[in-house]
Parts: structure tokens; C-alpha cells; sequence
């Protein structure tokens, strides 16, 4: 059977076994209902609290000291093990308290869950729970709404959709209703689909419920949160390894030192004193509370940078990390659809840097540097003729409208972008209603593909190349080729030049130039009229217009990124895209930020074709994935785990979730990043920049190596214990030290003092240097050599 995107609407309806005109009765609903389930999320079943305070429980070093606790109740020795199993208590409830945090992931993908719906059934409309939707279902579906399930459209009215915490695409998707060829398309190409949880921006529609519940796109995003456990951080597994190392050691010692007194017919009591006594003395109790304080050090230092740890173990992880997924959308870019240039004249006029809210002179603008007259006068009437053609508008947002502040932009991203553009240019869109009152508007439709505003001409105007004689003035915009057919001619430096066939195709390649830049363009024009039509029809306005130009529009690259991406390959760290965006989109930004180039990008219709095997032996060489759909994204962090890779995802969608679960640290975006990502998370970028994940990388290094420095202080120390133990019993002396005593060396003379190591700051080389080997233990062979010599 073909995919839903590829069937006919009638077939489709078919498939389901439902009348368009009459929808599912109610007792076939009740039928499909019992069968597939309600439409809603289903939790999974995370660990409880008997399994946390198990896995404390379980390592090496508390082994040994649990070890001790029983040999000193065995020989009476109550002190000794009410102060050892006191030591134990502390650690374990340290480590309990880091590592229970409930699930909440799940709880926070179901907020995208809708209420209720308008539904057809039993032959009329009727508002039902969304909860009881069921894959035959026939619905409403109107702008500002969320989608209640995935949906094959039958029919769309202007719609349009904002699918970013799903797709990754910050640009909102126009529908249609037409069957789309292709088995391969990626979620954001099949236009004639609605999914569970998006945000519908425009215009309305009716589609038939395909999929409910976890069997949705949304759902099986809240599926992988089920079955993906988070990954044990390298610092967790360094120290397991050391607990480990340090008990086989611990046995050795302890049973050698045993059977040479024995051998030597010492004391049997005084012996296993002895022993105990060392077993104690090998363990550096204080190391957890140390780890857990420099953490913490870490983790403020973290904050202060804009950057908050949701779990504490993330803050050495960060400086393991040897490659960094990050999303594309929010994250390397702004989220924030931009007007980037004008094409005027066949000139590609870069609009200048400013803030969408700067104050600007009356009646001045800011594109006539460089530029002839006419070009100029063009280029302010382009932009004049984008910011009236347009539903957005600038707000004050506060008492005082001319503070910058205090104003916000409201609207479709892209409207928002051209007249942001023009008040940006000193064409306010308020400003320019006064001169140029608006009369009426034909609104965009996905037929047209253009929208167009008609507005009465006031006496004064500024702009010289409109006609003082026409009663109105139509502007138009939309896409490039639907808005040159309605235009006989152009704007030539400032004259007006006929539309002929190779006119047609010079703006037809400047149009594919700069959409292979990964530019969203649209065309403005205009059309002047000597007096007000009676009535106001599509066909007869929108006809021998005046090409003005193109407007190329663009979710820009930070500004920051660029620099960041350098200073990760600086210390050995690998930045690879990932998005749901186009391939050319993606491409484009990665380039500007340094990223990749075309030779090393992997499209989601690609990876679909690799076995895991397959994409395991391509995934170290390929920087940038475009149009990924979410379980992608999975199998890509997947992939360079299984190769040895220590990898941070970051995000902020929806989409991201399960990735950011499963990577060994999940980063999302706390301005943009949905809840969902921020819950599945280890750590929270407080502004969104992906500058400030490197300056957190160096946090966690600085952390990691105060740690090390610690362990080489205090296992020095238990070296020097160790050598005592052995030593004075084997010469005849009594026992030097007993269990009790060496705590309060270990837990006050020791570790105290080295909680300032916690506090040391960074080394010269600490971003210069490749990050750590996975595997490299956190006591090496120097270390060792170094601790043995010193104790």
C-alpha cells in the first residue's frame, strides 16, 4: 500500500472506510475505539527509588566499607563501624539525592495534547474530546489551534503550519491537498499531512485522522523517551573503574599482609585489625563528597555563563565530550526569519545591521548608500510595498512606545521579517498606513500564491516613483513565479522596462541563485490606479504589475557561532548539524559557520537507504544532516557512540527529545527549547547560544581536573596510611592506626584541605589539548608512579 502522502484524498478515504459527507458512525467509532485506544500519550515506567538507592548501593568502594562494618560488629568493634557505616550513609544518600529526579519528559510532551475537536460524525459536525478521535475521523481544523492527531488533508483553505518542534523547519509549511510522489519524503515535504501537535498559522481546512495516540509522530517521539536510557557519564565510569581497581588491591594487600602475620605467628585479632584497618585506609572516603562539591562549584560557574546543569554528573561530561550534534534551528541560527537583501536592478543590496527597533529619523531611510537614484528610490519602494502587503505589524509592548524595548513584532514569521525589514529602513509600517490608508485586501491563497493590498493614495507623498495622479495603489507579494505572471513589466532604474520572455528567465535564475543559498524569496509589485474600483476581484487587480524586485529571507547564522565552531575544533571537538531543514538551507548555514561542505552532508532520504552498519562507517566523516526526521536523529547519536564518540546533542524542539535523551549530554535551548527537550535534558543553555556550550566545554575540563587533583592528593595520603599498616606490625610495633583513626584522617585532615583543589582554576592548554580517551582511567601510570613516591 502507498504512504498516506502518496494516495489520492478519495483513496485514502477508502482506505479508511469512511463517507466524506457523513464521517464514522457512532457505533463505528465505539468499534475502532476499543480496538486502536484513546487518542493520548502513554507514560512509561521509569526507575523507582529501590532501584536508584540499588545502584548506590552496588559500587566497589561501598562494598568495601560495607565489608568493614561487618568484621568490626564481629569483633565488637562498635565504634569503628558505627562511624564507617555512617561514612557509607552520607555517600549513598549524596548519590541518591543527584540521581532521583522524575521523568519528565513525557509529562511535558503531553501539554501538546489537544482538548477537544470538531469532528463529522454520524452525518453532522459535533465538539468531542480529542482523547476520542480515532484513525476514519473526519475534522476541523482552523489557525491558532493545535493538530489533535496526524492528519491527510481532503481539503486546505490557505493553510499553513509551524512544524518546527517536529521538522526543525523554522519557516512556516504552505499545504496543499494534491498526492505527492515519493516513498522517500522527509515529514516536512509531504505538505498534504498535518501531525499531532503542530501549530496551525493560517487559513483552515478538513482532514481524515490517519494515526492517534503512540501511533503518531508525536507518539513515537514519546516511544523512544520509553526505551532510551540516559548514558552513564565518563566521569561515572572513571570512577566505577577506580573503586574497582582499588578493591582488587584493597583483597590483595589485606589478604598478604594477613597470611605474613599468620606466617609469622602474630596475633589473630591484632591481624585482622591490621587488615581492616587497611581496607579502611586504601578507600579515599571523601572522594564522593569532593567529586560532589567540585561539581557543584563547576555547576555555579556554569550558570553564571548562561548555562544551567539539570544533572551534576553533566558538568565533567561536557569536558569529555568529542563531538557536538547540535540542531540547527534556534541554535546555530537565530529562529527568527530575516529580510537578508534586496534584489533590485539586478543588484543584491544588503539591508543594513540594525535592530529591528531602532528609532530611525521621520521620512529618512538607509538604502541609498552606493546606489544610484533610481535603484534607491526602487529599492524604498520595494520595501515600502512588502511592509504594506502584510498582516504583521510592529506593537508597543509598554508605556512608551518610542523606547525600542517596548515594541514587539506580531504575525507570520515571514510577514514579520518584511516589515521588521522596512522599520528597520525607516519605513514604519503605522507611519506608512498614514500616507498610503489600507482599503482592502486579497488575502494569499495556496492557489494564487500571492497576496495583495490596496491602499488610498494620500496627497505628499515621498515616493518619486509613484504617479501623484492615481487614486490608490496595489501592492503584491508572493512567490517569484506566480507574481511574474501577473506583471507586464519591471522596474528598471527607475523606468519601466516590458516583461518579455528573456526578462522571464534572467529573474527566474537570479530567483534560483538565491534559493540555492538557501534563501527563501519572494517578488513585490505594484499597480497603480487612477480611481477605486466598486468592487474589489482578484483576477481584475491583480494584473499588469510592476515588478519591483526580490526579497531574499533567511533564518540567519549567530552571529557567535562562527567563533564557537572554531574554538570546538581548537580543542579537538568535532561540531556536526543536524535539522530538519533543507539540504541547501542547511548547507548554507553550516558554511557561514564553518561547519561542512557539501561533500561531507547526508540527507534523511539517504540515511533512510544505510544499514546501521552501514551508517556507523560513514558517520565520522559527515558534518551536516539535512531534512532528518526525529528517529534520525537517534540513530545518529547512536552511531557515533558505537564508534567510541563522547557526544552532546543539543536542541530545542520536540523532535530533539530522544536524542538529547540518549546522548551522553543532552544540551536544549532555554529561551526557545520546548519543555519536553528541556526535561529530557542534562543541561540548559539560559540563552540560547551556541557560543556558551564551549565556555561551558571548559568548565568541565577545569572540573575534571580538579577532581584529578584531588584523587592524586588524597590517595597520596592513603598511600602513605597503607605503608604504616604494613610496615609497624611486621617490625613488632602495635598497630599504628586504628579504623577510626584513619577516617578521621581521610574524611578531616585530608579532605577538607583538598575541597580547595575544587576551586583551582583553568590550565594554559585546558582548550588547546584533544579531549580525553573514553577509556583513559582517571589515575594513569604517571599518577600512580607519582602516588606511590609520594606516599
Amino acid at each position: 500500500m502507498p504512504a498516506w502522502h502518496q494516495m489520492s484524498k478519495e483513496d485514502c478515504l477508502l482506505e479508511q472506510g469512511v463517507d466524506a459527507s457523513n464521517g464514522l458512525t457512532s457505533v463505528e467509532a465505539a468499534d475502532r475505539l476499543r480496538e486502536v485506544g484513546r487518542n493520548v500519550l502513554i507514560e512509561g515506567k521509569g526507575r523507582n527509588w529501590l532501584a536508584i538507592l540499588r545502584e548506590q548501593l552496588c559500587s566497589a568502594l561501598v562494598g568495601i566499607l560495607l565489608a568493614a562494618v561487618i568484621i568490626s560488629l564481629a569483633l565488637g568493634e562498635y565504634v569503628d563501624a558505627l562511624a564507617i557505616i555512617t561514612i557509607v550513609v552520607l555517600n549513598t544518600a549524596l548519590g541518591f539525592y543527584q540521581d532521583y529526579r522524575a521523568e519528565k519528559a513525557l509529562a511535558a510532551l503531553k501539554r501538546f495534547e489537544v482538548s477537544t475537536v470538531r469532528v463529522l460524525r454520524d452525518g453532522k459536525w459535533q465538539a468531542l474530546s480529542a482523547e476520542e478521535l480515532i484513525p476514519g475521523d473526519i475534522v476541523q481544523l482552523e489557525a491558532g489551534n493545535l493538530v489533535p492527531a496526524d492528519c491527510r488533508l481532503l481539503q486546505a483553505f490557505s493553510l499553513r503550519t509551524q512544524e518546527a518542534m517536529l521538522t526543525g523547519e523554522s519557516a512556516d509549511i504552505e499545504k496543499v491537498v494534491k498526492p505527492l510522489p515519493g516513498d522517500d519524503l522527509s515529514l516536512g515535504d509531504r505538505k498534504n499531512m498535518v501531525y499531532k501537535g503542530t501549530l496551525l498559522t493560517y487559513g483552515h481546512a478538513t482532514g481524515l485522522v490517519i494515526a492517534t495516540g503512540m501511533a503518531t509522530e508525536l507518539g513515537k517521539i514519546a516511544h523512544s523517551l520509553h526505551v532510551v536510557e540516559h548514558q552513564t557519564t565518563p566521569l561515572q565510569r572513571r570512577l566505577g573503574q577506580l573503586g574497582r581497581t582499588l578493591a582488587i588491591a584493597s583483597l590483595v594487600i589485606v589478604a598478604a599482609v594477613f597470611a605474613m602475620g599468620a606466617m609469622l605467628g602474630e596475633d589473630v585479632r591484632l591481624m585482622v585489625m591490621t587488615a581492616l584497618s587497611l581496607a579502611v585506609a586504601i578507600v579515599p572516603e571523601g572522594l564522593p563528597a569532593v567529586a560532589t562539591v567540585t561539581l557543584a562549584i563547576g555547576a555555579m560557574r556554569m550558570f553564571n555563563l548562561q548555562a544551567l546543569i539539570r544533572r551534576l554528573p553533566a558538568v565533567e561530561t561536557l569536558g569529555s565530550v568529542t563531538v557536538i550534534c547540535s540542531d540547527k534551528t534556534g541554535t546555530l541560527t537565530e529562529n527568527k526569519m530575516t529580510v537578508e537583501s534586496l534584489c533590485v536592478d539586478d543588484e543584491n543590496i544588503r539591508l543594513p545591521d540594525r535592530s529591528a527597533t531602532d528609532r530611525v529619523p521621520a521620512g529618512a531611510t538607509h538604502l541609498g548608500v552606493g546606489l544610484d537614484e533610481g535603484t534607491s528610490a526602487a529599492a524604498e519602494l520595494l520595501l515600502m510595498g512588502a511592509g504594506l502587503c502584510s498582516e504583521a505589524e510592529l506593537r508597543s509592548s509598554g508605556d512608551d512606545a518610542s523606547e525600542p524595548a517596548n515594541l514587539e513584532a506580531l504575525g507570520e514569521p515571514t510577514e514579520v521579517a518584511l516589515v521588521t525589514a522596512a522599520a528597520r529602513c525607516g519605513l514604519s509600517k503605522s507611519a506608512l498606513l498614514e500616507e498610503f490608508p489600507l482599503v482592502e485586501e486579497l488575502a494569499f491563497d495556496s492557489v494564487r500564491k500571492r497576496m495583495t493590498t490596496i491602499h488610498r493614495m494620500e496627497a505628499g507623498s515621498r515616493q518619486t516613483l509613484l504617479s501623484s495622479d492615481a487614486q490608490a495603489v496595489a501592492f503584491m507579494k508572493g512567490a517569484t513565479d506566480q507574481v511574474v505572471n501577473a506583471c507586464s513589466e519591471r522596474l528598471w532604474h527607475g523606468q519601466r522596462q516590458p516583461l518579455d520572455d528573456a526578462v522571464r528567465l534572467h529573474i527566474a535564475s537570479l530567483h534560483d541563485q538565491l534559493a540555492a543559498e538557501g534563501k527563501r524569496v519572494l517578488a513585490v509589485a505594484c499597480r497603480q490606479l487612477a480611481k477605486l474600483p466598486a468592487t474589489f476581484v482578484a483576477e481584475e487587480i491583480e494584473q499588469g504589475m510592476t515588478l519591483l524586485g526580490l526579497v531574499a529571507i533567511a533564518d540567519p547564522a549567530r552571529q557567535e557561532a562562527a567563533d564557537a565552531v572554531t574554538r570546538c575544533q581548537a580543542a579537538g571537538i568535532r561540531p556536526v548539524m543536524i535539522t530538519g531543514d533543507h539540504p541547501l538551507t542547511a548547507l548554507s548555514i553550516a558554511e557561514q559557520v564553518g561547519i561542512g561542505h557539501a561533500d561531507a552532508t547526508l540527507s534523511g532520504s539517504q540515511l533512510a537507504t544505510l544499514s546501521d552498519d552501514e551508517l556507523r562507517q560513514r558517520v565520522g566523516n559527515v558534518s551536516v544532516y539535512a531534512r532528518v526526521e526525529p528517529n534520525d536523529k537517534l540513530r545518529i547519536v547512536e552511531a557515533l557512540q558505537q564508534i567510541g564518540e563522547v557526544v552532546a546533542m543539543t536542541g530545542d524542539g520536540v523532535n530533539d527529545a530522544p536524542a538529547l535523551k540518549k546522548a551522553h549530554i543532552g544540551v536544549a535551548m532555554g529561551v526557545t527549547g520546548a519543555d519536553v527537550s528541556k526535561e529530557a535534558s542534562d543541561m540548559v543553555l539560559l540563552d540560547d547560544n551556541f557560543a556558551t556550550i564551549v565556555n561551558a566545554v571548559e568548565q568541565g575540563r577545569i572540573v575534571y581536573d580538579n577532581i584529578r587533583k584531588f584523587v592524586r592528593y588524597t590517595m597520596s595520603s592513603n598511600a602513605g596510611e597503607v605503608v604504616v599498616m604494613i610496615v609497624g606490625p611486621l617490625m613488632g610495633m602495635p598497630l599504628p592506626l586504628l579504623p577510626l583513626q584513619i577516617l578521621w584522617i581521610n574524611l578531616v585532615t585530608d579532605g577538607l584541605p583538598g575541597l580547595a583543589l575544587a576551586v583551582e582554576p583553568a590550565e594554559r592548554d585546558t582548550m588547546q589539548r584533544p579531549p580525553r580517551q573514553t577509556k583513559e582511567p582517571i589515575i594513569d601510570r604517571t599518577m600512580w608512579i607519582n602516588i606511590a613516591w609520594v606516599g
